[in-house]
């Protein structure tokens, strides 16, 4: 499983000329970092759980400690992986060519930002990040909301005040992704000259769909991943490798 010299050497070109590179990474990125899929970490005493229970709003108002306990357990494994040798590169790549990168991931283990890379735009939000699960009072009467870190901790933790819980700040089934997250990463596949792919199977929508706005707005679509992937045949140039290995090529 090796990229070819030539398809090396085009995609090294076009990212070398492109004004404004897009990077958007998925699951595949962080798997040689020991990060499992949402669909692997569901094993061992997760197993019985559907993912209904654990990853919706509807399943954390009906049982709130179960889902704490789940994101709590996904914190600690996350937690002891390390950024590998594809977000080393990107984040060196990023630091050459101040602001000629978007980074673009649906992954919400902080591996990226870990490595060096700045203003991820985090589609899918952040797996160590806590909010509220509901709109804070103090907020609907013009003041500052009460912030998270003030919590008193719990399994999930609550405000005192007014009893509001603490749930992780991912994209759960069901909702929307964050309104400014979506509109930066579609302006940055309009205006990129190369939209890189990385680790994704193109099967998530709306992140699935940027490497098509990037085509049809003149970029050159490139596709990183060791196994066919439903953006090959969007792209212009598919390289299979992995993105531990790939991109240190790619990214010289």
């Amino acid at each position: 499983m090796t990229i070819t010299n030539a398809d090396l050497d085009t995609a090294r070109e076009w990212i070398a000329q492109a004004r404004r590179l897009c990077v958007s990474t998925g699951a595949g990125m962080s798997a040689e970092s020991g990060v499992p899929t949402f669909r692997d970490a569901l094993g061992g005493m997760w197993a019985r759980f559907d993912p209904q229970q654990l990853a919706t709003e509807a399943g954390y108002r009906a049982d709130p400690q179960l889902v704490w306990d789940w994101y709590a357990s996904r914190r600690e494994g996350v937690a002891q992986a390390q950024p590998n040798g594809g977000h080393v590169a990107l984040a060196e790549w990023q630091r050459r060519h101040p602001g000629r990168m978007t980074l673009i991931t649906q992954n919400v283990d902080d591996l990226h930002q870990r490595a060096g890379s700045d203003d991820v735009v985090c589609l899918h939000g952040g797996l160590f990040v806590d909010r509220w699960l509901d709109p804070c009072p103090r907020w609907k009467g013009g003041q500052p909301p009460c912030d998270t870190s003030t919590a008193t901790p719990g399994r999930p933790p609550h405000c005192e005040t007014c009893g509001n819980r603490v749930r992780p700040g991912v994209v759960w089934f069901g909702e929307a992704l964050p309104g400014q997250a979506l509109q930066a990463a579609e302006d940055a596949a309009n205006d990129c000259d190369v939209m890189l792919v990385v680790g994704t199977s193109g099967a998530v929508y709306p992140a699935a769909g940027l490497p098509l706005l990037a085509r049809q707005a003149g970029a050159k679509v490139v596709v990183l991943n060791p196994q066919p992937s439903e953006l090959d045949d969007t792209a212009h140039l598919v390289l299979r490798d992995t993105a531990a290995h790939g991109l240190p090529l790619l990214l010289t």
